[in-house]
Order: structure tokens, then C-alpha cells, then sequence
């Protein structure tokens, strides 16, 4: 399979390169470098692990637990920094493999490829949000390791893989990784009570983030429908599964809180399997189950998945909030 965008056909118009323009101007005109646009040397933006601004957001399961709420203040505060920096450390490492696949996929792009100049857009903003990610988590002198070991090891390996033979299922994966965190980071915008120097990263993160996920996106709507009947049944049922293992990485707290700030891993487990955890990590999908049944992919035996991963829905309507954050960052 080429990897190029889908060929014209009379069945559908093809959105993507309609698009690409508009991304590609709007990367250049909106654009943002780590170490200009963050004022990492201000007062107001100094942060450390007792800081009082940097506890739990209260829609985090982890911040509703009776342990937590027992807390002191300045425990609370290094506990929330942790799961933050934590949270920054699996973004970092979920871009670093993004990269990986866009540049395989654009390695063998032909010449005149539409699709080339932004996907390295995409790459550079990448790029700079790990910088930002990492100098975070620096400065707060937090020990957190992000992913699991054995998915750093096997994602290095899939990740080019999937982009140059399964590119729509490795762009699922793409937007497996950027839809929770986007939902999460516009969630935590509207709430309103982080830490400034968190506040400024993640305004940067979600707008540029707005473009990514619409690339994405728009490859899918094009790609799936001119993909055999095999591979989008086989689209279909991997997705929710893939969403599974993403949206888990990105929306539950991570070990390293029990390692390293002395959450008992009982109350770890309660947060991720409360009914609060639960609806989050279905919240942070509902785009993504609304694009699989705009594409067909919620089929029968795909729907079954669904259920048996916990993150289908009936009704959509019900996780759908209000997404729009002020972009001027």
C-alpha cells in the first residue's frame, strides 16, 4: 500500500487535501518555540513539589479517595505535581514515538506529496512540546519513568511498522494518544486551579494539538472507507483495544505514585476501577468512538470489544462536553 494519500474515486471527495493548506499556514502563523513563549525564568512561573497551586484536579478519581483528602496540603500538592509531571513524562515518550512514524511515513513519500510539509510541521510542534514536557519535569526534580518498560521496548519496534504497512491503524493509535490527553488538558483549563507555568504549556499543547488530531482524523475519513473489507474489520476490532491500552496510560495515575509518594496501591486501584475513573477513561473517547461509528467500524463483533474494554457508550450525547478553550495561548 502506497503511502500517499488515497487515490480520487468518484465515491467520495477526499477532505484531506483541502486541508492540508490551512494546517500548513496556520503552523506557520501559529506557532510556538519552548524556550521563547514560556518564561521559564519568571517568579510567577517557579514551581516545586510542595507548591500549594499544584494539587489533584477534582475530576481526577485519585483526588475523590478518602486517603488523599487526608492528606496535608503540601503532600497533596506533590502528589498532584507527580501525577501531572507524570502524565507530562508518557506524553513526551507517546511523542517521541509519533515522530518515529510520521518520519517513516514521509521517508518514502514521492516528491509533490501533499501530505510532506505538514507532517513535519507536526513533527517540529512535537519536538517542542517534549521540550516543554521535559524542562517541567526537571525543574520539579521528579523521578517519574512514564511508560510501562516493556511498552517503550515493543512501541519502538510496532510503532514504524504500523506507520509505513497499517497506516490507518496507526494513525487510531496516534489519535489514541492526543484525544484523552486533549480532552484531559481542556478539562483542566476549564477548571482553572493549576499551577501557571502548567496552565501556560498545556494552553500551547491544545492548540496546537487542535491540528494534529485534525489531520488524523481527516486521513481516517478518507483512507477507511477504500480500505478491503478484511482490514477495516480487522480496523474495527483492534481500535477499542488500542484505545484501551492508550487511554489508560494517559487518564489513570501511574505506579510511580506508590513508588515514590507512598499511595497505597489499594488506593491506586480504587481510583482506576471507581466509578468516576471509569467514566473518565470513557469520557476522554467519545470522540473517538463517534468518528468509529461515523467510519462503520462499530460493528457487532468491534461493539463487543468495546464493551469488554469498558469504554463504549450508548449514548454519546451523555460524554459529550463543551471542548473549546481560549486558543490565544
Amino acid at each position: 500500500m502506497t503511502a500517499t494519500l488515497p487515490p480520487q474515486t468518484d465515491v467520495a471527495v477526499r477532505k484531506l487535501p483541502a486541508l492540508l493548506p490551512r494546517l500548513s499556514r496556520q503552523s506557520v502563523e501559529k506557532h510556538f518555540d519552548a524556550y521563547v513563549d514560556v518564561a521559564w525564568d519568571d517568579p510567577e512561573l517557579a514551581i516545586s513539589p510542595r507548591d500549594p497551586r499544584c494539587g489533584l484536579f477534582e475530576f481526577d478519581a485519585l483526588a475523590q479517595s478518602d486517603w488523599y483528602r487526608a492528606q496535608a496540603p503540601e503532600v497533596q500538592a506533590e502528589i498532584g505535581l507527580h501525577r501531572i509531571c507524570g502524565a507530562f513524562k508518557v506524553g513526551m515518550q507517546f511523542e517521541n514515538l509519533l515522530q518515529r512514524g510520521l518520519l517513516s511515513y514521509c521517508f518514502r513519500l514521492p516528491n509533490g506529496a501533499a501530505e510532506y510539509r505538514y507532517l513535519h510541521h507536526e513533527i517540529i510542534e512535537e519536538s517542542q512540546h517534549s521540550l516543554m514536557f521535559q524542562e517541567t519535569i526537571n525543574r520539579t526534580g521528579l523521578p517519574v519513568a512514564g511508560m510501562p518498560r516493556w511498552l517503550r521496548f515493543a512501541a519502538t519496534a510496532i510503532v514504524p511498522v504500523y506507520a509505513r504497512w497499517v497506516p490507518e491503524q496507526f494513525f487510531v493509535l496516534v489519535l489514541g494518544g492526543e484525544d484523552p490527553v486533549d480532552y484531559l488538558q481542556r478539562r483542566q483549563l476549564r477548571e482553572g486551579t493549576t499551577h501557571p507555568l502548567i496552565e501556560r504549556i498545556m494552553k500551547i499543547h491544545v492548540t496546537e494539538e487542535a491540528r494534529h488530531i485534525a489531520f488524523a482524523r481527516t486521513y481516517l475519513k478518507d483512507l477507511v472507507p477504500e480500505l478491503s473489507p478484511l482490514r477495516r474489520h480487522l480496523l474495527a476490532v483492534r481500535t477499542p483495544l488500542v484505545l484501551w491500552l492508550m487511554a489508560s496510560l494517559m487518564v489513570d495515575p501511574t505506579p510511580d505514585l506508590h513508588r515514590h509518594q507512598g499511595v497505597p496501591k489499594s488506593v491506586l486501584r480504587e481510583a482506576r476501577t471507581s466509578a468516576q475513573g471509569r467514566l473518565l477513561r470513557r469520557e476522554s473517547v467519545a470522540k473517538l468512538r463517534r468518528l468509529c461509528r461515523e467510519l462503520g467500524l462499530m460493528t457487532a463483533p468491534a461493539k463487543a470489544v468495546w464493551r469488554w474494554t469498558g469504554l463504549y457508550d450508548d449514548d454519546d450525547r451523555a460524554a459529550a462536553r463543551p471542548d473549546t478553550v481560549d486558543d490565544a495561548a
